[in-house]
């Protein structure tokens, strides 16, 4: 990250129905790998909740706003917004946070 931009880390979270994970993890793994070969991208997982497994957890952490947004305009991305339409996905509440600085803890 130069000195002159500022990083980008989603939080958030969506509901998938318990019958359709299954469907969902061809998709959603090639999403995340496809994500992960995108410039800008520090960080992006998917992770289910162990207590509620239709819940998952989003996380990701991109070098700018300007390489979120293009993640938003890839091809990838376009193809996942209708599988997961799909699949049933709903309660989906996401975050952006503009980060400026960064300590590790």
């Amino acid at each position: 990250m130069s000195a002159d931009t500022n990083a980008v880390v989603i939080i958030g979270h969506f509901r998938l129905p318990v019958e359709s994970l299954e469907a969902a993890r061809e998709p959603m793994a090639r999403v995340v790998a496809a994500t992960r070969a995108e410039p800008g991208c520090i960080k992006y997982v998917y992770a289910s909740e162990p207590g509620d497994p239709g819940l998952i957890h989003v996380s990701e952490v991109w070098e700018s706003q300007a390489a979120l947004n293009a993640h938003f305009a890839s091809a990838h991305m376009k193809q996942w917004q209708e599988e997961r339409a799909g699949l049933g996905l709903s309660d989906r509440q996401i975050t952006a946070y503009t980060v400026s600085d960064a300590k590790t803890l």
